[in-house]
């Protein structure tokens, strides 16, 4: 389930009791589907991602990405050697680069085509503070966790997170562990344990160990709020159907991808 906001917020912004769960399924689609549309129409995704994508080579000392970057990786030529990540420069220097410029005399190369000569590797997505996207929990793995295990024990599925949020935990929250990203699918307060899928937005599963930190995804302000708002409207209109709203059509304006300013 890909979401920008979590179940417990719209079930809040609804008014609905903590003991009305019927319609659930119901909200956690209508989630999904503001998410999926909200980014089908900015063209960009709000929620981080690891990917290995090539890229044409149009000069020798920049490249013009293709998609919103939050950190480089790793940095293939067209030689299929490794440029040294010192020599990479990441333009505009604060928010998601659309451009990568090198310095210290390297240079991009290809063989007989420009054409998806080099490959960067790194976190891509949009997120105009990626410094502070990650909140910590407050909590850490208890036990351990397998890399092939479904369910992450905590010390306190339902306690406040490091900035006073409570509960920590939220079905729809992505989490992080390491360099392992986790969706959360359900918590379950009594037992203390979340149920989660691996290997989130393209990351690899991977084992952790007692006490290891978890981090909570903080969506852009703006796009959690639109994301909860569009799916509010597809809750409703799924009875009364009825076009979106202004409101809602020129928040979504804003967030398009238009270009790169460098």
């Amino acid at each position: 389930m890909y979401t920008l906001c979590t179940l417990e917020r719209l079930r809040q912004w609804l008014g609905l009791a903590d003991e009305d769960t019927a319609d659930d399924a119901r909200l956690r689609e209508a989630l999904a589907q503001a998410a999926a549309q909200i980014e089908r129409a900015a063209g960009r995704c709000f929620s981080p991602r690891r990917a290995a994508l090539p890229h044409t080579a149009a000069g020798v000392i920049e490249l013009l990405l293709d998609d919103d970057l939050l950190e480089v990786l790793a940095l293939t030529n067209g030689d299929g050697r490794l440029i040294p990540l010192e020599n990479v420069q990441l333009l505009p220097a604060e928010g998601p680069a659309g451009l990568l410029r090198l310095t210290g005399g390297a240079a991009f190369t290809w063989g007989e085509t420009r054409l998806n000569a080099v490959t960067v590797t790194g976190i891509w997505g949009w997120h105009y503070r990626w410094g502070e996207a990650w909140r910590d929990s407050g909590d850490s793995v208890q036990g351990g966790l397998d890399a092939d295990a479904g369910v992450l024990a905590v010390s306190d599925a339902d306690g406040a997170d490091a900035a006073g949020e409570q509960p920590r935990f939220q079905v729809g929250q992505l989490l992080k562990i390491a360099d392992e990203y986790l969706r959360v699918l359900a918590v379950d307060t009594a037992a203390n344990t979340l149920a989660i899928e691996r290997g989130a937005n393209d990351t690899e599963a991977a084992s952790h160990p007692a006490d290891a930190a978890i981090y909570i995804y903080q969506p852009p302000a703006d796009v959690a709020a639109l994301a909860l708002r569009r799916a509010a409207w597809l809750v409703r209109s799924a009875d009364h159907p009825e076009a979106p709203p202004d409101d809602l059509n020129a928040a979504l304006a804003g967030l398009r991808r238009t270009g790169v300013k460098v």
